[in-house]
């Protein structure tokens, strides 16, 4: 069930006498982030700021994440299990979760493989308006647009070809290319991968 500022009576508050687990995930990448607790004046604080807040057990109050690091938590989404006793909340976060510096709170060894994506998009975003000398995705960028679809064009081609052929190892390495290339056009156009996959959940919703 999706939790709203105008539902939250309905979790069930009595079985974590008034404070329920809270995990969060990257809303992206499906990144488990951080695990914590919430009372309801966590969730109200939560929808009214749009930052990820918990209660702080050791502190005995709320606390928004990145209140002091700055590495918040923008809301997305709240939703609960089936028992209401539980909380996940998908977030985008600014900066790294943990306290230790990391990504996440948990080993970034153990993270589902498409998740690898949203490593990939990260990096690829990081090399705009990098030196072009400095790699291959920052040599691209400076050369255009132009430039960058008919690299899209050509890695489509390539991956058709083995496909044709049918050697699955081409054909594994031609789709690495394209999706990199892909990934690079749609950054080079301010889009990323997150606005093709809304598309793809429109058309499927229909």
């Amino acid at each position: 069930m999706l939790i709203t500022l105008e539902n939250l009576d309905q979790l069930a508050w009595e079985k974590g006498d008034g404070m329920l687990p809270l995990i969060v995930q990257n809303a992206f990448s499906g990144k488990v982030l951080m695990q914590g607790f919430a009372n309801k004046a966590a969730l109200e604080k939560t929808f009214e700021s749009g930052l990820v807040t918990f209660y702080s057990r050791s502190k005995d109050r709320l606390w928004t994440k990145g209140e002091e690091s700055g590495n918040s938590l923008n809301l997305v989404e709240l939703s609960t299990d089936c028992d209401r006793d539980s909380l996940i909340a998908l977030a985008q976060p600014v900066g790294p979760t943990c306290h230790t510096g990391t990504e996440t709170c948990w080993d970034t060894e153990a993270q589902p493989h498409l998740a690898f994506l949203s490593d990939l998009q990260d990096v690829i975003a990081s090399r705009k308006g990098t030196d072009p000398e400095s790699s291959y995705t920052a040599h691209l960028y400076s050369r255009g647009v132009k430039r960058i679809s008919q690299k899209v064009g050509e890695e489509g081609v390539e991956v058709a070809l083995a496909a044709t052929s049918g050697d699955k190892d081409e054909l594994i390495c031609e789709s690495a290319d394209l999706l990199y290339h892909l990934t690079v056009l749609l950054q080079s156009m301010d889009l990323s991968l997150t606005d093709v996959i809304d598309k793809l959940k429109e058309r499927h919703a229909k």
